[in-house]
């Protein structure tokens, strides 16, 4: 069976042979249009990330490790019964999803917890890490047992492979996006975010590539988070953001998937419909990248428009444009725009799944 290791490619094929997942241009266009004007006014841009209240702010070997760490149990954070959520409290606010994790972690480190050190996690007990992972409700983290396995898991190969450091593993990489794609899939199986569709194997690497996502926009491209090849980097398929781009009409369901998901029917990893939702967002989010720097046009750092085939127009972002666009950054935006707009999206449902990928 053939693979298609490139998420953006198995993106493109999915979208080509999908039943029940429609993009449309309408909505790829509105999206676009927003999505320009953020950039424009400074909305997103790659400082973004570390405005957020639970981020690292520092750039520095604390923050590379915090972010492996978060990145590796970054997974499987919604609620069955919306009344009934794992929430964490930290300093006086409650948080939910995956900043309930982030409010973990600094909880944990707050009280001197090693939690970000790999000669700690490696080999973390299960009491040691219910207690970092401990609910202010009376709903408790989902997949508990998965998350003490996939800490442990990577703590291992970190110091067997690479010294106890994660910084080893950014400097094997060599600034390259792809190169660290590479190697945190062959190295930490965890990561290995594929599945088969339509007689291929196809990468979503969901986690994978939000964890260099993170590392560039925690480092601003620069230090541990240059990359040459960053905009190779596309949306990170998981349940929400899908759910943020039909809102926007950008996706449309078949009506079959429609009524299958609000019958709140439980997908498996690799069902053709969950393929087909992580797939063409992917793709759809490509497309609104594409359309949202020839929005921008000259504006555009590389000042160069996309030729719809590949991601060589402003790689370096060096170029006579002031302005920076990316999937990562459309992403971030859609991904927000969920959270803060949750009130206006309960009748759009999103499919459900318990899986370590996303």
């Amino acid at each position: 069976m053939s693979v298609i290791n490139s998420p953006r490619d198995a993106g493109r094929y999915i979208a080509e042979n999908s039943k029940d997942v429609k993009i449309n241009d309408v909505g790829v266009k509105k999206v676009a249009e927003i999505m320009a004007e953020c950039v424009k006014s400074g909305t997103y841009s790659i400082k973004s990330w570390k405005k957020h209240e639970l981020n690292p702010s520092i750039m520095d070997e604390a923050a590379l490790n915090w972010i492996f760490v978060a990145d590796t149990l970054n997974f499987s954070f919604w609620s069955a019964d919306e009344e009934q959520k794992y929430v964490v409290k930290y300093k006086g606010k409650e948080h939910t999803g995956y900043w309930s994790l982030c409010a973990a972690m600094n909880r944990a480190l707050d009280e001197k917890i090693p939690l970000t050190d790999p000669k700690y996690f490696a080999s973390i007990t299960k009491d040691q890490l219910a207690h970092v992972l401990r609910s202010d409700s009376s709903t408790e983290i989902p997949m508990f047992e998965e998350r003490l396995e996939v800490l442990r898991e990577a703590g291992t190969v970190m110091m067997e492979k690479y010294g106890g450091k994660f910084v080893n593993v950014i400097k094997k990489c060599e600034n390259s996006a792809q190169s660290l794609l590479k190697i945190v899939t062959d190295d930490f199986p965890s990561y290995r975010d594929v599945t088969e569709f339509c007689g291929k194997t196809v990468a979503i690497y969901k986690r994978v590539q939000i964890l260099i996502a993170d590392i560039w926009a925690c480092f601003e491209g620069q230090g541990f988070g240059e990359f040459r090849d960053i905009d190779t980097i596309t949306m990170f398929a998981d349940y929400r953001i899908p759910q943020a781009l039909l809102f926007f009409g950008v996706l449309e369901y078949s009506p079959e998937l429609m009524e299958y998901l609000k019958k709140d029917s439980m997908m498996k990893s690799g069902d053709r419909y969950e393929v087909e939702i992580r797939g063409c967002s992917i793709w759809a989010t490509e497309l609104v990248n594409e359309e949202t720097r020839r929005n921008l046009g000259a504006q555009l750092r590389g000042g160069d428009e996309p030729d719809g085939n590949n991601r060589s127009v402003g790689q370096n972002h060096t170029g006579s444009g002031d302005l920076l666009v990316n999937s990562i950054l459309i992403d971030h935006y859609l991904w927000d725009y969920r959270r803060e707009r949750a009130d206006e999206m309960t009748d759009i449902p999103f499919h459900k799944i318990r899986c370590i990928y996303y």
